[in-house]
């Protein structure tokens, strides 16, 4: 597994709006599939509305996300820890 950053674009309510979302898939076809079943389903987005602009591989210490970090803790840890900025508050 790998993880992914995926970026696009999809009509929430009466507007388009962009969305980045990053999650662990096997390879960038599985990632896709991955974001359109999560937005259809939280959101109600048909595949169809969906405009995905990239999908882009990216090292997990960077991601925020924490499905991404839940899956990769170990590979964090061993290579010292994430590499994002912490966030202020």
């Amino acid at each position: 597994m790998k993880a992914f950053r995926v970026t696009g674009t999809a009509p929430f309510g009466q507007q388009r709006q962009a969305f980045s979302m990053d999650l662990p898939a096997a390879d960038a076809a599985d990632a896709e599939h991955r974001v359109y079943s999560i937005m259809g389903s939280r959101h109600n987005v048909t595949r169809r509305s969906m405009d995905l602009q990239s999908v882009t591989e990216i090292d997990p210490r960077t991601s925020q996300e924490p499905a991404v970090l839940h899956h990769f803790r170990e590979d964090i840890a061993a290579a010292g820890g994430p590499v994002a900025p912490a966030e202020e508050e």
